[in-house]
């Protein structure tokens, strides 16, 4: 079965590229680029990977995130992930990258930008996975900043798929974004954002009224308004839902206490995904896997989760007839077998 869940043709759609550097390569990175590091060796850093809440792995996440200085380091790191992701059976990934995080350090939008897209049309063509990145605004700076960051990235417009909204959620209501999402969404990119992880349910209706969201990420304090999970049922807005993230970041004590059932029962179009999987243990494969032994979820909510996770994508219409198709043969080869 779990040989089954990882070949699974599915799509990614909440995974932060610099969520996967894996330690063996941020020490790479920080030694070809001269960057120090507070930490011995690989061992020490992932001691380090103990967060008591979002915050904390923030702290983490930016350290580790000033070994990307060139181009060249951001097409390995998005080849890296692909090679993981394909082997976990992603066929379509729609990448998050945080542009603030990089800029704000001196580092040109065009080496980020452009060596992400290098690598995903390199490591894309040669795996057969369909890719496409979506800059994340981070809530702790203001809308003028990600103004200017948008306006950055717009230079390399057709790399882009879409706009989102990362960091820290409390005391960063989606309003304070407003205008920068409009103006993304007049250029024709598609928007999503990160609400109802830490945050309450209303930013989710926030992103949805305020943001124009397509999709909300995480999503998961919605079961706490009824009127909410109505509405998202009846318009069937996707959330990117990541398991092993929430039990690393405290929002579940354990994955046993996910939500996630509960969110499949009231009808609610879910996906999973592994969010930042070089610091929460588990790419979008242990993700299936974790769900499926941990919460009970039988092989036909799984295919279930696997076809949501293609419908949802921003992916053109072929692409997504494809990828049906391809997830169709794949469950009438190996289906019968799984199951028994």
């Amino acid at each position: 079965m779990e040989a089954f869940l990882r070949g699974l043709p599915k799509a990614e759609l909440h995974v932060h590229i610099e969520g996967t550097l894996e330690p063996e390569l941020l020490f790479e990175m920080a030694a070809r680029n001269s960057v120090p590091l507070r930490y011995d060796d690989v061992d020490e850093l992932r001691a380090a990977y103990r967060f008591s809440g979002l915050q904390d792995f923030l702290d983490v996440y930016n350290e580790g995130a000033t070994v990307l200085q060139t181009s060249r380091d951001f097409t390995e790191l998005a080849i890296a992930y692909l090679e993981r992701a394909a082997a976990d059976g992603v066929r379509r990934a729609e990448i998050f990258f945080d542009p603030q995080t990089h800029t704000e350090r001196g580092i040109a939008m065009g080496a980020v930008v452009e060596g992400l897209a290098a690598g995903c049309a390199e490591a894309g063509a040669r795996l057969g996975v369909s890719t496409g990145l979506i800059p994340c605004f981070v809530r702790h700076l203001p809308q003028e900043s990600a103004m200017e960051a948008l306006e950055a990235a717009l230079a390399h417009r057709e790399h882009l798929l879409g706009v989102g909204l990362d960091s820290t959620e409390l005391g960063h209501p989606p309003s304070e974004f407003a205008d920068v999402f409009a103006r993304a969404r007049s250029e024709g990119l598609h928007a999503v954002a990160h609400a109802g992880e830490e945050g309450p349910p209303e930013y989710i209706s926030g992103a949805l009224d305020l943001l124009g969201a397509e999709r909300i990420d995480h999503g998961v304090r919605c079961l706490e308004h009824p009127a909410l999970v109505a509405r998202l049922r009846d318009d069937a807005v996707p959330l990117t839902v990541c398991p092993l993230s929430n039990v690393k970041l405290a929002v579940v004590a354990r994955l046993e206490d996910h939500p996630l059932p509960k969110m499949i029962d009231a009808g609610l179009v879910v996906t999973i995904n592994s969010d930042d999987p070089a610091y929460f243990g588990g790419y979008v494969g242990d993700n299936y896997v974790a769900v499926h032994e941990e919460l009970g979820l039988d092989l036909a909510a799984m295919v279930a989760l696997a076809r949501a996770s293609i419908e949802a994508s921003f992916a053109a219409v072929e692409v997504k007839h494809r990828l049906l198709t391809d997830l169709e043969t794949y469950i009438a080869a190996t289906g019968g077998q799984a199951a028994g």
